[in-house]
């Protein structure tokens, strides 16, 4: 296949950006859609050109490291991570517009790599439980549930991508947030935590620029992962309950 791609180009989080035109040929529909901006890069170099800049790490769809807007959808057309998004997706002479994700709250570093730290920070907020110090408790120490456990799990798989910031016309992280305090109050572990937890990663993430959630539900569409939309409505009324139980100015 021969393809026309737009990629945004910028030199730093300062610099102006732009869309930058490049044909790409020999492609074939197997390559993944990182291996194909392998093939442009490995032209570039040989060109003596800069080679476009995108994050990656696992390129098996577990790490969400690979972020990028693709035609307008986070991920690009299928519902799955950039890196297992393979290019029989496209046609032969298809244009493609690749851009980073484009939300406040993270900004671009370079070309298609933008700083995602603000997750990190929300985490830090509140994404952790109470555990004692010394030797590993045994496994079954703590009974859970199947449907608590099944509610973890679910939420669990969030791999914090950040595709429902890019996709959501507010720029809210509410559904990576809500994954990450349902996940954790679900168990018995997480129980010390739970009111603080909740009020503290909300937070966090108003803290950091997100915008508000209307709950258009683009960020659910968007997720490869399938965390669904009733994470943020459980989320919510998490908070109503801590709000109402924990005093102010804790």
């Amino acid at each position: 296949m021969k393809l026309t791609l737009r990629v945004w180009r910028q030199k730093n989080a300062d610099a102006p950006g732009a869309m930058v035109t490049y044909e790409v040929d020999g492609v074939s529909p197997d390559m993944s859609f990182l291996e194909m901006l392998d093939t442009l890069n490995e032209r570039l170099t040989a060109e003596g050109g800069e080679p476009v800049a995108f994050d990656h790490d696992c390129r098996e769809g577990i790490c969400g490291a690979c972020s990028m807007v693709i035609n307008g959808d986070a991920h690009g057309p299928e519902r799955t991570t950039t890196c297992q998004l393979h290019m029989r997706s496209f046609q032969d002479g298809d244009t493609v517009d690749i851009e980073p994700w484009r939300a406040a709250a993270f900004p671009v570093v370079r070309d298609l790599v933008v700083d995602r730290s603000a997750f990190d920070r929300i985490i830090q907020a509140g994404g952790y439980i109470t555990a004692p110090t010394g030797s590993a408790p045994e496994a079954h120490a703590t009974p859970v549930p199947k449907p608590a456990a099944d509610l973890a799990f679910e939420h669990a798989e969030c791999i914090g991508c950040g595709a429902c910031v890019a996709a959501c016309p507010n720029g809210s992280a509410m559904l990576f947030t809500s994954a990450k305090v349902n996940h954790l109050g679900a168990l018995p572990q997480g129980a010390p935590e739970r009111e603080t937890r909740v009020l503290d990663m909300v937070a966090a993430m108003d803290a950091e620029g997100f915008g508000g959630c209307t709950l258009t539900g683009e960020c659910a569409t968007a997720c490869p992962k399938g965390i669904p939309l009733t994470s943020i409505t459980s989320m919510n009324k998490e908070w109503l309950r801590a709000n109402r139980k924990v005093p102010r100015g804790r």
